[in-house]
């Protein structure tokens, strides 16, 4: 039961208790309704929708209007930005399974229109789609200068971990990002892919990838389906 003695908030309290009984299956399809938590846990409405709102957010909620609130049956995958991780090493931390799906491997002219690199070479493309328990969850384009590219081609990229091979097989020191997310309108192609509606907007992450000499290595963009995927970051207020 939740404790008002405790310095938790009584929210966060109810949370961890409802995700634990999630956990341990006490709850199948859904979880109670707003009226029995607050009479379950003598709090108010407040407190129990801020309480829910936290487990819907993190996708391991969903509710269903008019019907209640229901147990997700896949949630999110939770990547945290404090370090720099592959694809593969999120969804094995969270339990699931990962694998690939290879779209393609090949040069791409910068004259194309797309600008990788300051540099005049041409850039080569590595396209993938993702999945996590076979579910597709990310389409992920990684842009390298063609000498790296080149040397990435010849292995095995549909279960290959890029960043090891960059780091194992060719010896890159990847030393440091910067990373910026938005949104992006699926198209045709990229919602069918990932199964998703045609236009159903989606986490767009781009990403510049250095070397220990501050060189760029790599140029990153990944499209993930919001519903399986998750961003978060911890941070500290900073006393004066």
């Amino acid at each position: 039961m939740i404790n008002a003695d405790l310095p938790i908030p009584l929210h966060a309290q109810i949370s961890n208790l409802l995700e634990k009984q999630i956990r341990v299956g006490a709850y199948q399809e859904k979880i109670p309704s707003e009226r029995e938590l607050m009479d379950m846990y003598a709090v108010s409405r407040t407190t129990v929708r801020e309480a829910v709102s936290k487990l819907v957010n993190e996708g391991k909620l969903q509710k269903v209007h008019g019907k209640g609130t229901f147990i997700s049956k896949h949630p999110p995958i939770q990547e945290w930005l404090t370090s720099l991780n592959s694809f593969t090493d999120t969804v094995i931390r969270t339990g699931m399974n990962p694998s690939s799906r290879l779209l393609y491997s090949g040069k791409l002219l910068q004259q194309d229109g797309v600008k990788i690199f300051e540099f005049n070479k041409d850039a080569y493309l590595i396209e993938r789609l993702r999945f996590a328990d076979n579910i597709p969850v990310a389409i992920e384009k990684h842009f390298y200068p063609s000498e790296i590219g080149i040397k990435l081609s010849a292995f095995d990229l549909n279960t290959a971990t890029i960043y090891d091979l960059l780091e194992n097989e060719l010896s890159i020191n990847l030393s440091e990002a910067e990373q910026s997310i938005t949104t992006h309108q699926a198209n045709k192609q990229e919602a069918a892919y990932l199964e998703i509606p045609e236009s159903s907007t989606v986490l767009c992450t781009e990403r510049v990838i250095y070397d220990q000499f501050g060189k760029a290595v790599e140029s990153y963009q990944g499209l993930y389906r919001p519903d399986m995927y998750v961003f978060r970051i911890k941070i500290k207020r900073k006393l004066t």
